[in-house]
């Protein structure tokens, strides 16, 4: 089939930024040329007064200078680039996309957390290895989570939570702590998806995706070197997340990264993701976690309906 065009989509989150260079096909979907992800901890620091740390800035602007220099020796015509909490919520945001825009010649689009679910479900819907009538999808991200529900593959109710990784794992000094201020937001998730007429059907699966849930699923299948293509569409009990959990719990930050499938710099936010992840299994009586290794990167590229402010030709 022939291909229409070289696009590369960025997905620069509050703990990780991801790079996807992918050959788009004329009839939908795509050929993945280079995959490229770097943690950038851009929440570390991060403080409602001044926002994103100095110290975020070096990293973030280092690892998309990075990402330039890759996409312009893949020879890409289009860039989707998009942010999410951190930056969205900073009060230096803006002059941290445009120090961007200036050293990189990468423009961010900021998107709120309703573009953010929509654009998550594409990417996962792109990837399931089956079809379902009704889906709950959750996406833990180092600022926030959204939870989206969708009927035949559309969005019928989207919200973003502020419960990310890094927010709890540096606001909340205990898991206790941790789990307090979880189950106070699903809480009221819940009452409004109540007001809103938003009833799961039994038997909906619970899809995860995002840095949590491929990890959980890494671990569980005990992966020393991570394989996307047996992490997305992997299913992981919730007995076995709560095993994972109390291994991991007693456990120092660098002991924690001698257990296969955990990446370093998620050795000290593996915690408070495990604790999103149970209790909104416990929430919605999921007994297993359907993982998506695709997300909001790959939503960037399927979306074809994109705004035009995503699409930015490199300089």
């Amino acid at each position: 089939m022939r291909m229409n065009g070289r696009i590369a989509a960025i997905d620069f989150g509050t703990n990780t930024a991801r790079l996807l260079i992918a050959d788009v096909r004329d009839r939908g979907g795509f050929e993945l040329v280079r995959l490229e992800r770097e943690i950038v901890r851009m929440g570390g620091g991060f403080s409602r007064e001044l926002g994103l740390s100095q110290e975020a800035h070096l990293r973030g602007t280092a690892c998309l200078a990075r990402f330039a220099a890759i996409m312009r020796e893949h020879g890409v015509s289009r860039v989707r680039a998009v942010a999410t909490s951190a930056v969205r919520d900073a009060v230096n945001g803006p002059a941290f996309v445009e120090l961007v825009r200036r050293e990189t010649g990468i423009s961010l689009h900021v998107i709120d957390g309703t573009a953010e679910g929509t654009l998550t479900l594409a990417g996962v819907m792109a990837g399931l290895d089956r079809q379902h009538e009704e889906i709950l999808l959750f996406d833990v991200g180092g600022g926030s989570t959204e939870y989206t529900v969708a009927r035949a593959g559309r969005a019928q109710f989207i919200r973003s939570l502020p419960l990310g990784v890094v927010r709890l794992t540096e606001g909340k000094v205990t898991p206790a702590a941790m789990r307090a201020k979880i189950r106070k937001e699903l809480d009221l998730l819940r009452q409004e998806m109540d007001s809103a007429g938003c009833r799961l059907a039994d038997g909906s699966p619970l899809i995860g995706t995002a840095g949590t849930a491929t990890t959980l699923a890494a671990i569980s299948m005990e992966m020393r070197d991570y394989d996307y293509r047996k992490v997305n569409n992997a299913v992981v009990s919730r007995a076995r997340i709560r095993e994972i959990y109390e291994r991991l719990l007693p456990l120092s930050p660098e002991e924690r990264l001698l257990v296969p499938g955990l990446e370093k710099g998620r050795e000290d936010l593996i915690i408070a993701g495990t604790l999103i992840t149970m209790q909104t299994m416990e929430m919605f009586g999921a007994d297993a976690l359907k993982v998506s290794d695709y997300g909001l990167l790959e939503g960037l590229v399927v979306a074809g309906c994109c705004d035009d402010t995503l699409l930015d030709a490199m300089g």
